[in-house]
């Protein structure tokens, strides 16, 4: 902001008032001044009393998908897939305010005892902080924001896999998209859910609610981390067990990275077809794999071999997405979970590549489109 901005900020700071209050004092103190420049100063002073202040504008263009602060200096963002440096350059105490700007709605602490924050934005955009002593350079805010308009299966697969992935959607398969970070994890299983029949009632489980579903009858499940109130947390695993006693005609967990796990194989092996998940893995079996290790880690008990046995029963298929060197993300694998008892090792089945349908699905009996 320029001076004239900053001024008109520190008389507004503490009431309330709207755009033409604002608009009003800008004319007043500059008399001259276009109507287009008393737009943009409306603009920035409202930035600074509502919003992210110097980050609202990169949070407004449009491909941009992350916003990064790494401490005082230039603010970095990533737009269609490549990173940028931008001319936002920040101070120690700018990024002070901001990070107390984001944790105080969300009723946390951002010190060096809790210096490690995640939470999610009036906007639906997901934060990560981190400030000193872990951030050693200053603090740090991550920002990964959302498209307005949620991509659809055409622009991240191509026909023959749209085509094959609205017939697993329709079929209630229970699916599981896997793919690094900022692969398109989220991504696709947004476009994935708004295949749902809007006759049926989604319950959604996430860490922080990113997915934006168009269903009519949806239900969003957040879960909480302690505060230093004596708040109890309330993770992901108990989210999924309390869900499945709402009546989900379809379960929708963001992402599994922990005990969670287990209790999303048992819905999907329990009656809850048509279930889908996210997963970090490098690959299809990779993803399984690491299904794996979580449900072991979840300390119920069970041998390898069972577990192994129970995702075979559980999973229908895995979805790869990769985002490429151009930052375009795609799917890039569609796999048949399958149980082969001569090959233990065998658990996929190729259906597609990037370059489209391979194979058709020899679990196709099991599933019935309604």
């Amino acid at each position: 902001m320029n001076s004239l901005e900053e001024d008109i900020h520190r008389a507004l700071a503490e009431v309330e008032v709207d755009d033409d209050r604002i608009g009003a004092l800008v004319r007043a103190a500059d008399p001259l001044r276009s109507a287009a420049d008393v737009a943009a100063s409306v603009a920035a002073v409202r930035a600074h009393l509502d919003g992210l202040g110097p980050l609202e504008p990169l949070l407004r263009q449009p491909g941009v998908t992350d916003v990064l602060v790494n401490g005082p200096g230039p603010v970095w963002i990533e737009r269609d897939g490549q990173l940028q440096q931008t001319a936002v350059v920040l101070t120690r105490m700018q990024i002070d305010l901001l990070v107390e700007r984001i944790v105080a709605p969300l009723g946390r602490r951002a010190d060096p005892v809790h210096a490690l924050v995640d939470g999610r934005l009036a906007d639906g955009s997901r934060v990560h902080i981190v400030v000193p002593p872990l951030a050693v350079d200053g603090p740090c805010i991550t920002i990964r924001r959302f498209a307005v308009t949620p991509i659809s299966l055409d622009r991240i697969a191509g026909p023959e896999v749209a085509c094959l992935l609205r017939w697993a959607v329709a079929a209630r398969c229970n699916i599981v998209v896997s793919g690094a970070t900022g692969s398109g994890k989220t991504t696709l299983l947004n476009a994935l859910a708004a295949e749902v029949p809007a006759t049926e009632r989604i319950i959604t489980v996430e860490d922080a609610a990113e997915l934006r579903l168009g269903a009519p009858h949806v239900v969003r499940l957040e879960s909480r981390t302690g505060s230093p109130d004596g708040v109890p947390p309330v993770d992901i695993r108990e989210l999924v067990r309390n869900a499945l006693r709402m009546r989900p005609d379809r379960l929708v967990v963001g992402e599994v990275r922990g005990s969670e796990a287990f209790d999303l194989l048992a819905a999907m092996s329990t009656g809850h077809d048509g279930s889908l998940s996210t997963i970090h893995a490098n690959s299809a079996i990779d993803a399984l794999r690491r299904l794996q290790t979580l449900v072991l880690m979840a300390g119920v008990g069970m041998p390898a071999a069972a577990v192994r046995e129970q995702i075979a029963s559980a999973v229908d298929l895995i979805v790869h997405v990769e985002r490429s060197a151009s930052g375009r993300r795609q799917v890039v694998e569609v796999a048949e979970v399958v149980t082969d008892p001569s090959d233990p090792l065998r658990l996929v089945r190729p259906l597609a590549d990037r370059s489209g349908v391979v194979a058709q699905s020899v679990r196709a009996g099991r599933r019935a489109v309604a």
